[in-house]
């Protein structure tokens, strides 16, 4: 069985770190998301950066891991 190969959107994890940054929360999707791209091993120096600070934040407090999908209606 061949392992599926994940293409990121381009752009995808400066949106998703801006969207979480404006609205203080990381959606279960977002969560997932960068789960994906982390497991994948296919993200720049620059978005591995902005994935960590996302991790960072909600250690710290400064952003809530919600339970819901997604915050876009």
């Amino acid at each position: 069985m061949m392992p599926m190969q994940l293409n990121l959107i381009p752009g995808a994890i400066a949106e998703l770190f801006a969207h979480a940054s404006y609205t203080g929360e990381l959606t279960l999707a977002d969560r997932y998301a960068l789960m994906a791209a982390i497991l994948t091993d296919c993200l720049s120096d620059d978005e591995r950066r902005a994935v960590d600070r996302l991790l960072r934040a909600v250690c710290r407090g400064q952003l809530r891991a919600v339970d819901t999908l997604s915050t876009v209606l």
